[in-house]
């Protein structure tokens, strides 16, 4: 399993692929912690969905990694994307084959590359994290935000618990990405399914029954990474979420070991 890890991360740090990614994650963590601060005064809202995010929230022990927690739902999406693409592209390039000359157990290679893309996803997690909190840094002067309280121990506690939260959250999304790619082989069919459904589809389902929210996997997924919502709870997003991707992942595993390896 090591062997297939320090592969899968020679993949991965591909200048294309790495430097792709990271750019795309502080695209969205740039983009959204900034307006957050930048809008603070908007009318039509400075957070998701048009809701308000006052002052007195950003001045708050939580306050510098609010912007962060936004945030998690995007690098989800982009850790979905890397993962299902790594994943199904062994079908399309035909290299499963090959890697099962060197590695006849099939879930040691599957252990081996989720934990390789696992690592490379937290990394993307840390960079994201340390911009958005400097970017708030810098801007909650100019909105008139006081910062004393982000740098204490709670606040210090704040940043921790809001990493890992995300850091599951984001996980769990290149889980289902890995699910994917695995069920249907192809990296273009998967990364589309899975985009689709979580930016169109779930939008639509809520838009026609709001209760619907609290069942759709990639609502609770992004809500872990904000450790809950005035509509959702944490524990409930952790657990629907955590057996969506549970269940996916007995489903595809059992698949991938039984199946044929050709696309």
């Amino acid at each position: 399993m090591f062997n297939v890890a320090k592969a899968e991360m020679r993949k991965l740090r591909r200048p294309t692929l790495f430097f792709g990614t990271i750019g795309a994650a502080l695209f969205f963590t740039g983009l959204i912690t900034s307006f957050i601060y930048l809008m603070i005064d908007s009318p039509q809202g400075n957070g998701d969905r048009g809701r308000s995010i006052g002052r007195d929230v950003l001045e708050l022990a939580s306050g510098s990694v609010n912007g962060f927690a936004s945030v998690g739902g995007f690098l989800g999406i982009i850790a979905l994307c890397v993962f299902a693409a790594q994943t199904a592209q062994e079908y399309t390039y035909g290299t499963l084959r090959n890697l099962l000359v060197r590695q006849p157990s099939r879930m040691k290679i599957l252990a081996g590359k989720f934990v390789s893309m696992a690592l490379f996803a937290l990394v993307m997690i840390t960079i994201a994290a340390v911009v958005s909190i400097a970017i708030s840094y810098i801007l909650a002067p100019g909105a008139n935000v006081n910062t004393e309280l982000w740098f204490t121990s709670d606040g210090l506690d704040s940043i921790l618990t809001t990493y890992v939260n995300v850091a599951i959250s984001v996980i769990a999304f290149g889980i289902v990405g890995m699910i994917l790619g695995l069920l249907l082989r192809s990296p273009i069919s998967a990364i589309s399914l899975g985009v689709l459904w979580l930016l169109i589809v779930e939008v639509l389902l809520v838009a026609v029954r709001n209760s619907l929210q609290n069942w759709l996997p990639g609502i609770q997924l992004s809500t872990i990474a904000s450790g809950g919502t005035l509509d959702l709870t944490y524990r409930h997003a952790l657990t629907v979420g955590g057996l969506y991707v549970a269940v996916g992942a007995v489903i595809a595993s059992v698949l991938f070991v039984h199946r044929d390896v050709a696309n």
